[in-house]
């Protein structure tokens, strides 16, 4: 009878990997908490998996380790422990001993040590031994008995996947690290010797770090880069490679006052369960707590046996019958959730290869339509399938699912039934986006994929594209994916997404203010910024290659100039060899200095040593800014004309700035400089068609306007009522001088003050800026606050509210979460309070342009005027109109935009027309 499994699991690393890669979580107090979701679910995940097997969680313990005394810089490199997740290390370790895991932390060594002791020595008694991480140095612990789980991505690797990832077997894993060395634990191997370089020793000597070193005459012979050298710079570090091989060797004889047969899961503590649920706040494990355990009085009942996991039913359609009962079953339904597969992520390129849909949880059906690897089986006509679905997805009353949904829209959108582009599917109905309700819910979380969401909110692991498709050279496109595999996957995809809206949806009910963003602003801004997607921007292409050859020519003049500032030529991108100029050869001041202790090249350094008048940091700016307009834009731009329309397609992403600000992607439109005669040429290469003209509507200073709603201080109020120009009148109030007589460097300075407090510019930080010292700058921020008193309450009461509530509001409800507005960290703790300021200002200058993005598309649609709006930037809608309706569209424009809220002060709306986009701004 074979024995069950020893399940070791490396909980530093889960708490680490939880922390850094799943989105963050904090309670309502801003206490963080999402590294303890993400380890107990990955735990819960794994205990599901191996359910009778015994069962450890090890976690590093306090202190140093014998590798400190062998090595006092031994991972000396890392950073310290961030504050929000070293207050979630207690509540962790408490849940999981809840739980009824066996807890193990051994001073002295690391959590790797005894996870290795344990392993070998059951592993010696012939019992498997499944070892759950995500650290390499794991791999030389690997035998006959010992296999690496990583439950983050579901591989498993046993003696043949150690030499298929690492290039030699679990028995050189210690002489491999040995002589790569490890930059995170500090480690430091043999400088030079990458993973290629230490495979080539380890299969070319054919041994170990000890037959490498006995061998070195062989070295020169060997087919590795570098080999004729490499020699002498092994015995160079000879010293060091062996302490790196001493302190990559992960101990199997801690003395341990545990047996191995002890590690056995016991009961939960229930009511511990309850109280810590309870505070981290973790409402539906409390609610599974109590459905297991009812309390009769001080008793606790015995636990209820656990319910039977749902066995997902999902059918892959292959024939009429089954297709015809579905569309059935759909057309009855009120509310269903749907996915398109497809061949790319460019929703202007892809080709559609099938549908997916759920109605009910644990249900689902794929429908493919253009599976064509060899031996394919034959799958219903495409355009017989999306003829039949296109009534159903076009009626506006037939609610539809989706996750990223935009997607899916221009997808079906550009299906081209029957080969003609134009004859699509215009998809209506779209009533919930999984991924904007979980961004609605929680902005400063991270990942909003359906990933990350199943595991967060279903503690469900989904089948991943990488799973199913592979990755690297051979990764398949899921036209190309057995329907076997490829089934199930996209079945999966429209399940969960119905299962997530189940799950977000009684979320968002307990947080009502938060509904009108999702259900008035952000779901509405769907079918809109799809359709702004698909219309594309017309550039020209000749005038970009153009400047791009010019700006390669000012590069190469910028670089010669850099050579004779240095007195020699090098390579003005490395970072290593430009800290070598400027600091030990032109002997420039350390500034400050990277996280491995390296003198920064940063652009902040650089500007600062500019400002010194150091001459050659200067150039280096200069050559860094043309260098990337160069590669990120003009090179680039021409090659992203899409060949189907003859126009430059970006993507908007609604769920990634925390504020709620759009993002654009591929290629990103909204950081092409305005301020330089490079960027503004770029925009110039953006232009109308034949006819017509581009219209560019760009609300004035609207922070600042929604700055004076929110303090309701009467100062601002009355120079926005008013019309004046509200840095004349700061300038008039801060300086004490008539508003006539306020001279241009004051406007300037007092510009500077009006826009550095909204984003919480210090003193210092405005010195630099005005070119004042600190106590000047300090005495211009004191005077702002005396003449606008109502600005400093405003910030004050936000500082307090934030605090108390852990986030902060829109105008219209949506929540910006603060995890670090109570962090001990001082500095950490003022970011977070210059966020708190902000955020509501440029939230709700978002919340803005959004709003007005939806009146003006659903005008536009009714006016039956030629224009249509072609890019959204910032605060700014670019529009293509017909030359002889420009006058009627701007003037309906500013009506439309200056209406999209109510403030105490009027929205200004600045509109300019041109035939390219700098004429138009």
């Amino acid at each position: 009878m074979s024995l069950a499994p020893l399940v070791l699991v490396d909980g530093s690393s889960y708490l680490y990997r939880a922390f850094h890669a799943l989105p963050p979580l904090t309670t309502s107090k801003g206490k963080p908490t999402g590294a303890v979701k993400g380890v107990l679910s990955m735990l819960k995940g794994l205990r599901r998996q191996y359910p009778d097997s015994l069962f450890a969680v090890v976690f590093d313990a306090k202190g140093g380790t014998f590798r400190d005394a062998l090595f006092a810089e031994y991972k000396a490199n890392r950073p310290s422990m961030p504050d929000d997740l070293r207050m979630q290390v207690e509540p962790l370790h408490a849940s999981v001993r809840a739980l009824g895991y066996p807890l193990l932390c051994v001073e002295g060594v690391e959590a790797d040590d005894v996870i290795g002791t344990l392993a070998r020595s059951s592993a010696a008694q012939g019992r498997p031994v499944v070892i759950s991480t995500g650290d390499k140095d794991m791999a030389q612990l690997v035998d006959e008995h010992i296999t690496l789980v990583n439950t983050m991505t579901g591989s498993v690797m046993d003696i043949a996947g150690v030499h298929e990832k690492f290039g030699v077997g679990p028995e050189h894993i210690i002489d491999f690290l040995a002589l790569m060395g490890d930059k995170v634990d500090n480690i430091p191997g043999v400088p030079g010797v990458g993973e290629k370089t230490a495979v080539g020793l380890l299969t070319g000597i054919g041994g170990g770090l000890a037959e490498v070193y006995a061998n070195l005459d062989q070295v020169a012979g060997l087919s590795i880069r570098g080999a004729k050298t490499l020699a002498a710079k092994l015995e160079e570090h000879r010293d060091a490679a062996f302490l790196s091989y001493e302190l990559a060797t992960i101990k199997i004889d801690v003395p341990l006052d545990i047996e191995v047969e002890a590690l056995v899961c016991a009961e939960p503590d229930r009511d511990t369960l309850l109280e810590l649920y309870n505070d981290l706040e973790f409402k539906s494990w409390v609610a599974e707590v109590q459905r297991e355990a009812v309390k009769v009085g001080d008793v606790v009942a015995p636990a209820k046996a656990p319910a039977e996991k749902v066995e997902a039913k999902y059918e892959t359609i292959l024939d009429e019958a089954r297709f015809e009962h579905w569309l059935e079953r759909l057309n009855n339904a009120s509310l269903f959730a749907f996915d398109t597969e497809t061949t790319s992520l460019d929703a202007q390129q892809a080709q559609l290869v099938g549908l997916s849909f759920a109605i009910e949880p644990h249900e689902a059906a794929y429908v493919p339509l253009m599976h064509d690897y060899e031996g394919a089986p034959a799958q219903l006509d495409r355009d017989r399938v999306l003829l039949a679905l296109k009534p159903l997805l076009e009626n506006p009353a037939k609610g539809k699912i989706g996750q990223n949904a935009k997607y899916d829209i221009n997808i079906l959108a550009n299906c081209a039934i029957g080969g003609d582009p134009a004859q699509g599917i215009e998809m209506r109905g779209v009533a919930y986006d999984t991924l904007l309700e979980s961004y609605v819910l929680n902005s400063t979380a991270t990942r909003h994929d359906m990933d990350s969401l199943a595991l967060r909110y279903l503690e469900h692991t989904t089948i991943t594209f990488e799973d199913i498709a592979g990755r690297g050279a051979k990764k398949l496109t899921f036209n190309q994916i057995p329907l076997e595999t490829a089934g199930p996957y996209a079945a999966e995809d429209a399940d969960i997404t119905l299962r997530l809206h189940h799950a977000l949806q009684a979320l968002l009910a307990k947080t009502p203010s938060v509904q009108p963003v999702l259900m008035d602003i952000e779901m509405p801004l769907v079918p809109v910024l799809a359709k702004i997607e698909r219309q594309g921007a017309l550039v020209d292409a000749e005038l970009l290659r153009v400047q791009s050859s010019e700006l390669g020519q000012k590069m190469a003049a910028l670089e010669k100039e850099a050579f004779e500032l240095a007195g020699e030529a090098f390579n003005l991108g490395s970072p290593k060899q430009l800290g070598v100029i400027l600091y030990d050869k032109l002997g420039m001041p350390i500034l400050n200095k990277t996280s491995k202790g390296q003198a920064s090249t940063a652009e902040a350094v650089l500007a600062e040593l500019a400002e010194m008048q150091y001459p050659l940091p200067k150039v280096l700016m200069q050559y860094r800014t043309l260098s990337k307009l160069k590669s990120t834009y003009t090179d680039k731009l021409p090659e992203q004309i899409n060949p189907r329309t003859g126009r430059v397609h970006t993507s908007y992403q609604q769920a990634v700035a925390a504020t709620g600000r759009l993002s654009s992607s591929d290629p990103n439109l909204q950081n092409i400089p305005i301020r330089t005669a490079e960027g503004r040429r770029i925009r110039q290469a953006f232009i109308a068609s034949p006819g017509y003209k581009l219209l560019a509507a760009d609300y004035s200073q609207i922070e600042l306007r929604i700055m004076a709603h929110l303090a309701k201080d009467e100062g601002l109020l009355h120079a926005f009522q008013n019309d004046l120009d509200v840095h004349r009148a700061t300038a008039a109030e801060v300086f004490g001088v008539p508003l006539e007589s306020v001279s241009n460097d004051q406007r300037r300075s007092a510009k500077a003050i009006n826009f550095g407090l909204i984003y919480g510019m210090s003193s210092f930080g405005l010195a630099r800026q005005i070119g004042v010292d600190r106590k000047q700058s300090q005495a211009y921020i004191d005077r702002y606050f005396t003449q606008y008193p109502g600005v400093l309450a405003y910030m004050e009461r936000t500082r307090t509210q934030a605090a108390e509530q852990g986030f902060v509001e829109t105008l219209f409800g949506r929540r910006l979460y603060l995890p670090d507005i109570n962090a001990k960290n001082p500095a950490l703790r003022k970011g977070a309070e210059r966020t708190a300021i902000n955020a509501p200002m440029q939230g709700t200058a978002a919340d803005i342009i959004k709003r007005a993005m939806v009146t003006v598309d659903a005008w536009l649609s009714e006016s039956g005027l030629d224009a249509r709006v072609i890019l959204q930037v910032h605060d700014e809608l670019v529009l293509e109109v017909r030359e002889d309706q420009v006058e009627q569209v701007a003037q309906q424009i500013r009506l439309h935009m200056s209406g999209a809220a109510q403030l105490d002060v009027p929205l200004l709306v600045e509109v300019g027309i041109g035939s390219n986009w700098d004429e138009a701004h």
